[in-house]
């Protein structure tokens, strides 16, 4: 596809419920993928609305719309780019940005700056025990975490065991979320063992109840926009900003069940 015709695709902007108009789109090489779910995206958002206050101009794409999509996968062919949601990309130089960067990160890339990419892992984190595992499996999970740790060093801001095991840790897996076009008395089955699981683990922050849960996979799978989920236990890859994120609906969900209960084992 030329540059001309890369023009074309719909813009979404947070702020309006308009298109961005033509002569906009064309002044600006400057895009930005987000989609609906995506924590960092979110995040992402007051950085981009402050540096376009301070004279630049970045375009955000929603990847829901098809237009944007079909923009994006040509942009990484043409560029031989992976990269999930967000990322920021210069149109006509190729030069992006693909994750969640600091403000001062970002306003390199606008500047014309190849930013690197960030180090990432060189293989998954070993998984915490459960909340009340015994001191031989906890021991036995720091012997396989501190091999990970050396053979990861080149990686920023590494906790250390004591640091994960003292965070608030689930005593068991939580029930895995029901597909998005469940029956009424499928997501009510689910919906009982969620909050079972809940008591059990009372003792970790922010859980939201099943039905709050439910109403956000239904709204996902009628197309609208879910309310703030809610909180789940969890762990994410250290620096592994370049998030993959599937606009299907269901995926969505899970990534944020998953990115949440990966958080409170992870590396910052």
């Amino acid at each position: 596809m030329s540059k001309l015709n890369k023009k074309d695709s719909k813009v979404t902007e947070s702020t309006q419920n308009t298109d961005v108009v033509v002569s906009e789109e064309q002044s600006s090489p400057w895009y930005v993928f987000c989609s609906t779910g995506c924590g960092f995206c979110k995040k992402a958002e007051p950085i981009i609305e402050e540096l376009n206050k301070e004279g630049y101009n970045i375009l955000k794409l929603d990847v829901a719309e098809g237009d944007n999509q079909k923009l994006s996968e040509e942009l990484k062919k043409e560029y031989n780019v992976q990269c999930g949601t967000p990322w920021f990309i210069n149109a006509e130089t190729g030069k992006g940005v693909c994750g969640f960067r600091e403000k001062d990160v970002l306003q390199k890339w606008l500047d014309g700056e190849d930013i690197p990419t960030p180090p990432r892992p060189k293989g998954p984190i070993p998984k915490p025990p459960f909340h009340g595992a015994s001191k031989k499996e906890e021991n036995t999970w720091k012997k396989e975490y501190k091999k990970w740790t050396k053979e990861n060093s080149h990686l920023p801001k590494i906790q250390t065991a004591e640091e994960i095991l003292s965070r608030p840790r689930p005593k068991s897996q939580p029930p895995m979320p029901p597909q998005p076009n469940s029956t009424d008395a499928q997501f009510e089955e689910w919906g009982k063992t969620w909050d079972e699981w809940t008591k059990e683990n009372s003792h970790l922050p922010n859980l939201q109840p099943a039905s709050v849960i439910i109403e956000n996979f239904k709204k996902r799978a009628q197309g609208q926009q879910p309310g703030q989920p809610g909180q789940v236990p969890n762990q994410i890859v250290p620096q592994d900003n370049a998030k993959i994120n599937n606009i299907d609906a269901r995926v969505q969900a899970l990534e944020v069940k998953v990115d949440k209960l990966l958080n409170h084992f992870g590396v910052k």
